[in-house]
């Protein structure tokens, strides 16, 4: 049974737990950080949970969070303007990611707030490099339906993880970090790929 950690005065969530949800939320981050907050502080407003910190329940956060989410859900799913959206956010998705795990240890017994920034950061910053490198590897074949189905997919993903690592952190930061393997094997198996075309490219371009 699993133990609930209220969100009262004098309790903070539970040490472990706090970090298996830095973790998902990190590697969620590093995809779409401002789905991220959203959901976490979505949550927070539906329902008293201990893990999830009161800032990002705040109107204004939440303000914010929908509006640069609906700016990504659009430039996200353009060829080549994603991957320029990617290399602008390499920057912010780690920070969002390490910040939002900062907060979740702020709310922890005895998590320190900086192994909380660096499990946060550090899953957002190799999530971040593979989808980077992913959308990367598709824009070589610039259609835009591989982009949409891709990017759709990856919000379903955040939105599922996010969502069921606050009422399941172990078992969700299981799967992030089955994802983030996957991910790492399916961005070497496209750039394989991409370096065959091309091979056959230029050896076709020297007949």
């Amino acid at each position: 049974m699993e133990v609930r950690y209220p969100k009262v005065a004098g309790t903070y969530a539970e040490p472990v737990e706090s970090l298996a949800l830095a973790f998902s939320s990190g590697w969620a981050s590093g995809i779409n950080s401002y789905l991220v907050v959203l959901v976490l502080g979505v949550a927070d407003r539906l329902g008293s949970f201990g893990s999830i910190p009161d800032v990002l329940g705040r109107w204004e956060v939440l303000a914010v969070a929908a509006a640069l989410y609906a700016f990504e859900f659009v430039a996200d799913k353009i060829p080549y303007v994603d991957s320029a959206w990617d290399v602008v956010s390499t920057a912010i998705r780690p920070l969002v990611g390490g910040v939002v795990g900062v907060l979740i240890a702020g709310d922890s017994a005895s998590v320190d707030e900086l192994v909380g920034g660096l499990v946060g950061g550090g899953s957002a910053l190799a999530s971040h490099s593979v989808k980077t490198g992913t959308r990367m590897a598709v824009n070589t074949v610039p259609e835009p339906f591989s982009n949409i189905s891709i990017s759709v997919g990856e919000d379903v993903a955040v939105l599922a993880v996010v969502w069921f690592a606050i009422e399941h952190p172990y078992a969700a930061a299981a799967i992030a970090a089955v994802l983030l393997a996957a991910g790492l094997v399916l961005l070497w198996l496209a750039w394989r790929t991409v370096r065959r075309g091309w091979a056959r490219f230029r050896a076709w371009r020297e007949r």
